[in-house]
């Protein structure tokens, strides 16, 4: 019995050794922070990924002529406003894969490139390239009108503003021969800062004219504050931009004669039916009344 009790206790003994012994293994093994400095240190062969800050696209080119730095809030049809081109060429100059990834930082082309071979041949530098995937710049979603004021404001409104008389256009890209895109009053005149163009009201459904040759660069209501909006280009100088409308009756990279009916106006994105008209030069709002025959 003694016997049987030592071996018991000797069992025992044993079996607190056992535990003793492996809490001494878990012991031995490697702190945490001595086995992260590993893993850091042999990297490729565990697997890890070191993140590295990769440049913006065309980084290289910024400040330089012909090239635009992305803004907070710039999307590539504000830009090609802004700079007096396509943003399909635009696109195309800068190798974009979809027209709606931009980032603000990333540097665009924005102007023809001169070498040959490099997305532009000697006799076109309009271009074309596919659509973006997504739909939100070919065809984007109309913006809802907004409630119309009440019929004292309108009409208030609706007084016809006095036009300074049209100054003569230089010869060259200048000489367009612009007609009014509508044949409605007046209801505000051209300041550089607060209106970049003249808005011309009218009733829901009235024709929107071409005021000169051209081609359509965009035609679609992805930029907010101008509803269904299209953009003619000229030539190389002149942008024309037509906003408000009620219905689009051209499509993009179409040809369009001057005095062809292109819209019916509207109110989309606008608080009354009217057509915000613009003239641009090289991407700058002008005064129209520089352009436009006197009425």
């Amino acid at each position: 019995m003694l016997v049987s009790r030592g071996l018991v206790v000797w069992g025992s003994m044993a079996l607190v050794g056992l535990v003793l012994s492996g809490c001494g293994t878990r012991l031995n093994r490697a702190p945490v922070e001595d086995r992260g400095t590993s893993v850091a240190s042999s990297a490729p062969q565990q697997g890890v990924v070191v993140a590295q800050i990769k440049p913006l696209p065309g980084a290289e080119n910024a400040g330089k002529p012909g090239y635009y730095t992305v803004k907070p809030g710039d999307t590539l049809i504000r830009i090609g406003l802004e700079t007096g081109q396509s943003w399909k060429d635009i696109a195309r100059w800068s190798s974009l894969e979809n027209a709606n990834l931009i980032e603000v930082g990333q540097v665009l082309r924005v102007a023809p490139p001169t070498a040959i071979g490099v997305g532009q041949s000697p006799a076109d530098n309009s271009g074309v390239v596919a659509r973006p995937v997504t739909a939100a710049v070919v065809a984007p979603t109309v913006a809802a009108s907004a409630a119309k004021p009440a019929a004292s404001a309108q009409a208030a409104a609706s007084a016809p503003v006095p036009v300074a008389p049209a100054a003569p256009a230089t010869s060259g890209d200048d000489d367009l021969g612009f007609i009014w895109p509508s044949s409605g009053t007046l209801i505000a005149g051209f300041d550089e800062a607060r209106n970049k163009g003249y808005d011309i009201g009218g009733k829901a459904g009235d024709p929107v004219l071409a005021a000169a040759d051209g081609r359509v660069v965009y035609a679609g209501a992805g930029l907010r504050g101008y509803g269904n909006l299209i953009i003619l280009k000229h030539n190389n100088t002149f942008l024309t931009a037509y906003a408000h409308n009620q219905v689009l009756l051209v499509k993009e990279d179409q040809a369009v004669r001057r005095g062809q009916k292109i819209a019916e106006m509207g109110s989309t994105d606008a608080d009354r039916v009217k057509l915000h008209f613009e003239i641009r030069r090289q991407g700058k709002p002008v005064d129209p009344s520089r352009y436009l025959p006197a009425r």
